[in-house]
């Protein structure tokens, strides 16, 4: 709610490029993990240019779109949602400097961590999103600080926030969910069962137990998961 307190989602670094972190060198994204250079998923894996899935269009087009992009020959650039719809970053702007007067990093960072490191603002989206603002009156600078320019909410940002009180906590919850499904990156279950995947692909491979028709197959129950991930 306007004017409340809230805790900003705290972005773990070392479950991200730790040791043990996603792309840490026992991450799966390491050197050595399932999807690192050495791993099933890697170059000499069974989706790199030697393995089963390797060579021919396609297993080359599985192994793209496993990393989220298409091949050279479909022409296609990744696509990612947008985390803000119209107005909704002005929004946030305006709930947060309600919660306590701020300057445009501080912002940036806040929003960092709101998203569980999902999503950081750009400058240039940040700082002419408050000059509109200002110029609705809905903040203005704080007196003395000048250096930074720092905001705070006006009489009429407050009567605003106060009308669109539940549309404001409808759009902060749903921060907050972006920021849970982010956390899971560093989980242990996460990397348990990335690597159980990984162990039961090279396995078969090894073992030369996957034929054209059953390479197919996967290919197509790994596209389908990935897509149903997307949409969670």
């Amino acid at each position: 709610m306007p004017g409340g307190k809230r805790t900003s989602a705290s972005f773990d670094t070392d479950a991200i490029f730790g040791p043990e972190g996603v792309f840490g060198p026992g991450g799966p994204f390491g050197p050595k993990g399932p999807f690192g250079r050495e791993g099933p998923f890697g170059p000499g894996g069974p989706f790199g240019e030697t393995g089963p899935f390797g060579g021919g269009r396609r297993g080359s087009r599985a192994r793209w779109k496993m990393a989220g992009v298409h091949d050279a020959g479909e022409h296609h650039r990744p696509r990612r949602k947008r985390m803000f719809g119209p107005g909704e970053l002005r929004l946030v702007l305006l709930a947060l400097i309600a919660d306590a007067p701020k300057h445009g990093y501080e912002l940036i960072k806040e929003i960092e961590d709101m998203t569980g490191g999902e999503y950081s603002p750009s400058p240039g989206v940040i700082y002419p999103t408050l000059s509109l603002l200002e110029d609705e009156g809905r903040i203005a600078p704080v007196e003395g600080d000048e250096s930074r320019k720092a905001f705070r909410v006006t009489p009429s940002g407050m009567e605003e926030l106060t009308e669109r009180a539940s549309e404001v906590d409808r759009l902060m919850e749903r921060l907050g969910r972006q920021a849970k499904r982010a956390k899971p990156a560093g989980s242990p279950d996460l990397l348990r069962a990335l690597g159980n995947l990984a162990t039961v692909i090279t396995n078969r491979a090894a073992n030369g137990q996957f034929s054209s028709e059953s390479k197919d197959k996967v290919v197509d129950l790994i596209d389908e998961l990935a897509r149903k991930i997307e949409r969670l």
